[in-house]
């Protein structure tokens, strides 16, 4: 784990250059992105943890870190057809359980993670048609999900709104956040997201 803001942490993936947050409070904690990695649980043990989105590297390893709280956009759904898009990926077959979201909201909602307030916010669809933005406003940092991607141009799959997608990464701007964590690559600032291009723009 890599501290980027008092209490806030990365965790690197080198497999699809990968990156999770992690975010603590006074005795509690929330995962963003479970990720594909079940070892990750040996270590950290959240409460919660939020999807930014249902694509299969951001959900797979849910199950190791259960029992907890699964939050995610009322639109994410975790289901079989996800494990289509890992077989383009991989040879072998997925061999943990699916978990589907135990708690959704629609726009806002605030969560209290030991004494800290972190705000999911969705701005609309972009990415993908239910992307959650992790906004912890004490620090200034949000963790952007597949909206933003460091280290490679961002990418627009079967679900995306790329004429949306701009708009999405003005909302994020308006945060006034010091650091932006992308779903993959290092954290970048924003000026880094004022300049990035759109895919299918």
């Amino acid at each position: 784990m890599i501290e980027i803001a008092d209490g806030v942490f990365i965790k690197r993936h080198t497999e699809l250059d990968l990156t999770l947050g992690y975010i603590t409070g006074s005795g509690d904690s929330l995962l963003v992105d479970s990720g594909m990695d079940y070892a990750l649980a040996q270590e950290i043990r959240p409460s919660r943890i939020v999807l930014t989105h249902n694509h299969f590297d951001h959900v797979l390893a849910t199950e190791a870190f259960l029992p907890c709280e699964v939050w995610a956009h009322e639109d994410c759904v975790v289901d079989e057809e996800l494990l289509e898009s890992r077989a383009v990926y991989y040879s072998e077959p997925f061999e943990g359980k699916l978990i589907e979201p135990t708690h959704t909201f629609r726009d806002t909602v605030t969560l209290d993670v030991g004494g800290r307030r972190v705000d999911l916010h969705h701005f609309g669809p972009a990415h993908s048609s239910h992307d959650v933005i992790v906004h912890v406003p004490d620090v200034d940092v949000v963790f952007a999900g597949d909206l933003v991607e460091e280290g490679a141009e961002a990418k627009a799959g079967t679900d995306a709104t790329p004429s949306n997608w701009r708009a999405v990464l003005d909302r994020i701007l308006d945060l006034n956040p010091r650091i932006i964590v992308p779903g993959h690559g290092k954290p970048v600032d924003a000026q880094f997201v004022r300049e990035m291009a759109i895919p299918g723009i």
